[in-house]
């Protein structure tokens, strides 16, 4: 893939990346078309493969600019989701066309154009500075992140980290936006706990149930005690933890017969007054005040977190409303992303694109935002390194 000579405007970088399939956890060459524009432009590029048995082997990027002082670290994902029925596209969705003032394709909003706004920002900024850097300029680019997010983010902070690599603050260029450019910084992200609940009894004929052991109405009363008592009334800056079951099913069609068992599934979406292991000690007194045989299997993909108010959100803010108008609200709301690694190791905030059509059919971005976002980014980076 041919990445443009001008690597300050943002457009033909991120048409690059969006020909690029890389639906996760294929790459497709898109951290080839990234290393290329990032080596052009003077960082160090280390690629940082890694694999465990039972997932796919995933392929990632660390490439600084600068060998002193702050370390200002930009975090994204090159990897996109699948584009569903591509009959229903309008466009190719890795086409990367230009219409009207809108870039479509796969990962346009999440998050190519945002990868693409910064490294036009960068090279902006080491322009604009005649090459002298004030400090380091990295970014930490996974394959991993659409995916299981086991091969990626997570491992690349442990593996620098072991090399005595530091980053001082990261922007994770996340679509963060609802419906306009600059409307909204993510400061925290709240927790995700899912859960695979099995209630034993014993199978009989409906006729005989002296004979049997129904595990639906204890499954039934297990659930309740999760959806009628409240977790928590929210903090400051998150909303109410809330639990929502996803599935029930005893597998039994036969009107008959009692079944063996009965299952369900949960999640739970959890702020910071929680922590996976505090969910599941309230979980297993619930279930346990049930009675009854049960089997539970619980997994967090992430805890709860937060950037409290500060130097960087502050930054981000004042560069975003410099360039858009708007006042950005901090939040905490929407699902996990990989700040949530990031956050054991440096301050981090979210900002990117819009999102209303990340994961969509014809997703895409606006011209004018993709633009806009740059402008952002550049502000963000004259503003760290005048500190």
């Amino acid at each position: 893939m041919a990445v443009a000579q001008d690597l300050a405007n943002p457009l033909a970088l991120a048409q690059a990346l969006i020909r690029c399939p890389s639906v996760t956890p294929a790459d497709e060459g898109a951290l080839n078309v990234l290393q290329q524009a990032l080596g052009a432009l003077g960082f160090r590029c280390t690629r940082l493969p890694f694999s465990e048995p039972g997932t796919p082997d995933v392929d990632n990027l660390y490439a600084r600019l600068g060998e002193g002082g702050r370390n200002f670290c930009f975090a994204g994902h090159s990897d996109v989701v699948p584009v569903g029925d591509r009959a229903r596209w309008t466009i190719d969705p890795f086409g990367a066309t230009v219409s009207g003032d809108a870039l479509y394709g796969r990962g346009a909003a999440d998050m190519k154009g945002a990868i693409a706004a910064f490294i036009a920002a960068s090279a902006r900024f080491k322009a604009a500075r005649g090459g002298a850097l004030p400090g380091s300029i990295s970014l930490l680019i996974t394959g991993d992140e659409e995916g299981p997010s086991i091969n990626g983010t997570k491992k690349m902070l442990a593996a620098l980290a072991a090399k005595g690599e530091t980053l001082d603050a990261c922007l994770v260029g996340e679509p963060t936006n609802p419906t306009r450019l600059g409307e909204m910084i993510k400061i925290g992200r709240r927790g995700s706990l899912s859960g695979w609940l099995r209630v034993m009894g014993t199978q009989g004929h409906t006729a005989y149930p002296h004979l049997a052991d129904n595990p639906i109405p204890r499954l039934v009363r297990m659930l309740s005690a999760l959806t009628e008592n409240t977790l928590d009334d929210g903090t400051p800056h998150f909303q109410p933890s809330n639990v929502q079951v996803t599935s029930v099913d005893v597998g039994n069609p036969a009107t008959n017969v009692i079944p063996a068992e009965a299952r369900a599934t949960f999640n739970i979406r959890f702020n910071d007054r929680h922590s996976g292991k505090s969910l599941e000690a309230w979980l297993r007194r619930a279930f346990d005040a049930v009675g009854g045989a049960y089997e539970l299997n619980l997994q967090v993909s992430g805890e709860a977190f937060l950037t409290p108010p500060g130097p960087l959100s502050s930054l981000i803010a004042r560069a975003s409303k410099t360039v858009t108008g708007l006042e950005p609200e901090l939040s905490t709301t929407g699902g996990t992303s990989d700040a949530r690694f990031i956050k054991d190791y440096c301050p981090v905030a979210e900002f990117g694109l819009i999102g209303q059509t990340m994961h969509k059919v014809d997703e895409r971005v606006s011209l004018a935002d993709l633009e806009a976002l740059t402008r952002i980014y550049l502000a963000v980076l004259e503003g760290y390194f005048a500190r």
